[in-house]
């Protein structure tokens, strides 16, 4: 463990502490940890995961414009409830982009995990495009994801960061109770 990684992590459970609870301050937090991961995931050769934080840095912006919502006349964005169309043929989309990724990194990368690095950040991304867009459904697919990231992190000796996994997926089924919460009081 070193200090980059602890405070990334620390800032990571900020992050997804104030995501559950719709604060909009999780979004700058969240890009300073990203850009903190990008260089963490380099380092051990997890090029997807690396290449996953490059994306979410400019996630965080778009979420926080999505919430937000800075000079428009339209309120900020609520909890939605996103249809079976839109949800499934974004899944597809997260199933297509990790294959091409995965076959990308096996063939021209010496990636330590290139198949499964490359769905989790496939589907990552289709979550965190979720989230941004405050949809209820991006909190069952992180636990999904957080859960196999434990895994990953264990394997590759970063005992910290699959600690805050852990943690993510704690947070991940809180914050799904308060979304599901808030859009029943929406109807």
């Amino acid at each position: 463990m070193s200090m980059l990684e602890l405070f990334a992590a620390s800032l990571g459970v900020l992050a997804v502490w104030l995501t559950t609870r719709q604060n909009v301050w999780c979004w700058p937090i969240g890009l300073v940890m990203v850009l903190l991961y990008t260089w963490i995931f380099f380092d051990i050769k997890l090029y997807s995961d690396m290449l996953l934080q490059v994306v979410y840095a400019a996630l965080q912006v778009y979420g926080w414009w999505q919430w937000t919502r800075p000079g428009s006349a339209r309120p900020a964005r609520a909890v939605s409830w996103l249809a079976p169309g839109p949800l499934l043929a974004s899944l597809a989309l997260g199933a297509l982009v990790s294959l091409a990724l995965g076959a990308a990194m096996a063939h021209w990368t010496d990636a330590a995990q290139p198949w499964l690095d490359a769905a989790l950040t496939g589907f990552s991304l289709v979550a965190q495009v979720w989230m941004a867009q405050k949809r209820v459904q991006c909190w069952p697919l992180w636990l999904v994801l957080d859960v196999i990231f434990v895994g990953l992190f264990l394997y590759k000796d970063l005992y910290l960061t699959a600690a805050l996994y852990a943690l993510f997926t704690l947070l991940a089924v809180q914050g799904w109770r308060a979304w599901q919460r808030d859009l029943a009081v929406a109807r």
